[in-house]
């Protein structure tokens, strides 16, 4: 399998430094040692340091995907020791006052985490918002695709208590299940349920690898099937889903958790970094500020990890080794 593929860089500025000594020694203009002494200097005070990189890693695998593109151009362009660190988001923001991490790389929306640790949200300065990262999320309701061909009127959420009963199992009591998935994500939906009326009960998954199995096995196995989704994820390419609609997203429909009845809105993903680390003078910081692709970039390398089996270092390596424009872009 491939390992990382962006050493040309470094390639490329050595060879640039091994010509400048040449011309240097033919043209008589000082010696060897001291120009190669000379590029050695002007190269660590351009380069600078980039220390260790305390990249946190929410649990999927998009996120994953993020993190190991980024923390790969980082360690094998500027020489950082990355250390990815396998936490839920709440706990993610935590670490920032501590210095256990360093950067979010992809934040769905946590206004109340913004209240507690972003100065300008009034809270203790310890994160700092470092922009959009260009992925878009959409949270929904979601129903395999053989559902909805059949039953198309189940894709207003009005209609779904005409079919609570299909959706029943041993778990939902004798109410329509709905299939939730990590109880730590950004998620509304027993309110939403109690809220709008639906005779439905969340049942949690316990994470996103359990719910893609139960959409897939829906969708080949005709079973009912409503719950918790996303984009940008890549199984929307090999498994047909529907999204319900919800009452339509308005600003304050979501302020009070306990009152929410309405849909999730289009989410513009942001990174969000430790305040400490952001006015360190490491040369991870502009990487992480520059750091910018697109839904179908991250649904790439997700893919490469879960569909081709690739560990999460050969595929972020393989998503470099294609797209070296953009990485150029971020390392400016």
């Amino acid at each position: 399998m491939r390992n990382t593929r962006i050493g040309w860089m470094r390639g490329a500025r050595a060879v640039a430094a091994v010509a400048c000594v040449a011309l240097v020694a033919a043209c008589g203009g000082g010696s060897i040692e001291e120009q190669t002494q000379s590029n050695e200097e002007e190269a660590a005070a351009a380069g600078g340091d980039c220390g260790d990189l305390n990249m946190a890693v929410n649990p999927w695998v998009g996120y994953e995907a993020s993190a190991y593109v980024v923390g790969t151009v980082a360690q094998e362009s500027l020489g950082c020791t990355v250390n990815y660190k396998d936490l839920k988001e709440d706990v993610s923001w935590q670490g920032f006052g501590t210095g256990e991490v360093d950067v979010v790389i992809e934040d769905w929306g946590h206004p109340a985490l913004e209240k507690q640790f972003v100065e300008e949200k009034g809270g203790d300065g310890s994160a700092t918002d470092f922009g959009e990262n260009g992925n878009v999320g959409i949270i929904g309701w979601y129903v395999p695709g053989w559902l909805a061909e059949e039953n198309p009127d189940i894709l207003d959420y009005q209609n779904l208590n005409e079919y609570a009963s299909e959706f029943a199992t041993s778990e939902s009591g004798g109410q329509g299940q709905f299939l939730g998935s990590d109880p730590s994500y950004v998620q509304f939906d027993e309110a939403i349920i109690d809220n709008l009326g639906l005779d439905f009960k969340v049942v949690f998954s316990g994470g996103e690898a359990a719910t893609i199995t139960a959409f897939q096995q829906a969708q080949e196995n005709q079973e009912w099937l409503i719950g918790y989704f996303w984009e940008p994820q890549y199984i929307h390419a090999e498994v047909p889903m529907e999204q319900v609609a919800l009452p339509p997203y308005e600003d304050g429909c979501q302020d009070d958790p306990a009152q929410v009845a309405c849909d999730y809105p289009e989410t513009p993903l942001k990174k969000f970094v430790s305040t400490e680390w952001a006015e360190s003078d490491s040369t991870a910081v502009d990487l992480v500020r520059n750091f910018e692709w697109t839904n179908e970039d991250q649904n790439q390398v997700a893919a490469y990890i879960t569909s081709d089996g690739m560990s999460a270092e050969d595929a972020a390596a393989q998503w470099i080794e294609d797209n070296p424009d953009k990485v150029e872009a971020w390392l400016g």
